[in-house]
């Protein structure tokens, strides 16, 4: 096969959820207020948490380090996207892009071990509740938060590097508010074969166990739960149909974004008697 001429991309441009100047306006305003809620949120639950003995436990510590991870999220996406809305400038630099990348796979994939080790927590707490504090010690609960952040933190590295190696023909366009994985990998004009193997693969492995554990420690408390004589609720997580514009597929993505890092402090601390 000939080599192809091309030069090295210097930019992308994020398409954004709209060019309407008018919604734009109703946008920042929108990001910028559910921004502060998360980060002042979030921050007080760390507060509370770090400020009072009496939380010094295994789920606290958890939910200390989810909060934490909720405003490293929404610090990776939502401050360039209302930055970009102020100042009609929707281009992103390529390292810039790789950065927003990097941050963005390490702490999506640290919330999902951290919802994991937080279900786990309360299986051991429910199910063997005369073995909990033999079982969940605080240094277990550290090496579980270590090995979860050096996990995702590795997978990031590799998914960064695999996207340097590839060749851009041209500045493109990203049909999102961020530097979404999946959407620049399919603007190269190199092959991206093995970028898209390591995503499912990485996916499926670091998606499949944390998941895979969430759901057979909340089995197992459910049916523990329905052995006693009342019981108060529960939830769930559903997951719409993939969208088939690129529009409704960002604003469903948004909302898996930028909606459960502001709810979490609201969902864990509320109808929460210590906090």
């Amino acid at each position: 096969m000939e080599p192809q001429n091309h030069t090295e991309v210097s930019e992308f441009l994020l398409l954004g959820l709209t060019e309407d100047p008018e919604v734009q306006i109703i946008l920042f305003e929108l990001f910028l207020s559910v921004y502060l809620v998360t980060v002042l949120a979030n921050l007080l639950i760390i507060l509370a948490i770090s400020s009072d003995p009496h939380l010094h436990t295994p789920m606290y510590y958890f939910l200390c380090n989810l909060s934490f991870t909720d405003i490293c999220i929404s610090a990776a996406t939502i401050p360039m996207m209302v930055v970009n809305i102020q100042a009609q400038n929707q281009h992103i630099s390529f390292t810039g892009c790789i950065i927003q990348v990097y941050f963005f796979f390490v702490f999506a994939g640290f919330e999902t071990f951290i919802l994991a080790t937080m279900a786990y927590d309360r299986y051991v707490a429910i199910c063997h509740l005369l073995r909990y504090t033999y079982v969940m010690t605080p240094r277990l609960c550290v090496l579980l938060i270590l090995l979860s952040l050096l996990i995702t933190s590795g997978v990031s590295v590799l998914h960064s590097l695999m996207v340097l190696r590839l060749s851009f023909c041209r500045d493109q366009e990203i049909p999102h508010f961020f530097c979404d994985l999946a959407q620049v990998i399919k603007l190269p004009c190199s092959d991206t074969l093995i970028n898209n193997l390591l995503i499912y693969f990485v996916g499926s492995l670091l998606g499949g166990v944390p998941v895979s554990g969430i759901m057979f420690s909340y089995t197992k408390i459910l049916s523990s739960i329905l052995r006693m004589t009342s019981v108060e609720g529960f939830g769930m997580y559903i997951s719409p149909a993939v969208p088939d514009s690129f529009r409704t597929a960002t604003v469903a993505s948004m909302m898996y974004i930028v909606v459960p890092q502001v709810m979490n402090p609201f969902i864990y601390s509320l109808r929460n008697r210590d906090m």
